[in-house]
């Protein structure tokens, strides 16, 4: 059976999705990009900003399903410009000290022309 996860803790989905989708033990959430899920507005001038508000957005979402970051398995990132991979990865590396399995590509634009974007699949 599917559980949909909804928090107003992270952004609400701007799309026809759901912020994640629980199912045998194992979160898939959305991606999640810098927005402020209090006014609904992109925050963050570069990459390190923007990559910390992502990481909160993240953590809303998986304490909304009732695990955290140490129990991620599998994150997907995304960059508007790769360039901008050593100043993500100093901020990523704060969240996920597990070292998850992991994709980054840079993309040519994210929504909202954010410069970032992380999904995660987490145990419970």
């Amino acid at each position: 059976m599917l559980r949909k996860i909804s928090t107003d803790k992270a952004p609400a989905a701007i799309g026809p999705y759901s912020q994640g989708i629980i199912v045998n033990g194992m979160l898939f959430a959305s991606g999640q990009i810098p927005i402020n899920p209090a006014t609904g507005n992109v925050e963050g001038e570069d990459i390190s900003a923007q990559a910390e508000l992502v990481m909160k957005n993240v953590g809303a979402l998986l304490a909304e399903a009732g695990t955290t970051y140490e129990n991620v398995v599998k994150t997907t990132c995304f960059l508007a410009d790769m360039g901008d991979f050593a100043a993500f990865n100093e901020v990523y590396a704060k969240y996920f000290t597990e070292k998850p399995a992991r994709s980054c590509v840079a993309v040519k634009t994210l929504p909202k022309n954010v410069l970032c974007e992380v999904e995660v699949i987490a145990a419970l």
